[in-house]
């Protein structure tokens, strides 16, 4: 059953959809716009209509964001008040920003106990990030089962990046039909 549920091919990306148009988000390696003040992913359409709106009506001076109409954060501090407020919202994205400045900060603990926590409300970016860190035994121990564990969630998410690693680690393996379908479902999400 958890191959069945690996294998099959995800029709929207790991992003999921865009809370103004409803479209899903793209899946090719750019990033959709973070909004800080409500964790919501916006699209480039959105965006440019949005601008086009604001150019039409001279609103461009009084910037808000698309989704709750809040001004954006004019300092770090501020956007870190607003990650604050998602998180105990129970916001996935925002736990998973917060884990991604404590990585990059050399904060390995503070970072895997963010992504946990995403992990735990299904983000798929955040059990791909876990899976890197017990891939290279960052802030915990390497742990191969964990990893791959983490990896096949991040995969069933739509994760692309997911899918081709576990595809390449299926040829390590030598079970090369199991690594055909990843690599297959890994291209199809926009994987080069």
């Amino acid at each position: 059953l958890r191959d069945e549920i690996l294998f099959r091919q995800n029709e929207s990306s790991h992003h999921g959809d865009c809370p103004i148009c409803c479209l899903p988000l793209p899946i090719n390696g750019e990033q959709p716009m973070l909004s800080t003040c409500c964790s919501k992913m916006i699209c480039d359409g959105c965006e440019y209509a949005n601008f086009l709106r604001q150019c039409e009506e001279n609103l461009y001076l009084q910037q808000t964001c698309l989704f709750c109409r809040q001004p954006p954060p004019k300092t770090d501090e501020e956007a870190d008040k607003n990650y604050t407020k998602r998180i105990a919202a129970n916001d996935p994205v925002a736990m998973r920003q917060i884990g991604n400045m404590r990585y990059r900060e050399g904060n390995y603990d503070g970072a895997f106990e963010y992504w946990s926590k995403a992990a735990q409300l299904d983000d798929a970016m955040a059990h791909f990030d876990l899976s890197l860190l017990y891939e290279k035994g960052e802030g915990v121990e390497e742990d191969e089962k964990k990893r791959t564990y983490h990896l096949e969630e991040a995969a069933i998410a739509g994760h692309p990046d997911a899918s081709c690693n576990l595809g390449c680690h299926e040829v390590i393996d030598e079970r090369f039909d199991r690594a055909v379908k990843h690599l297959i479902i890994a291209a199809n999400l926009g994987h080069d």
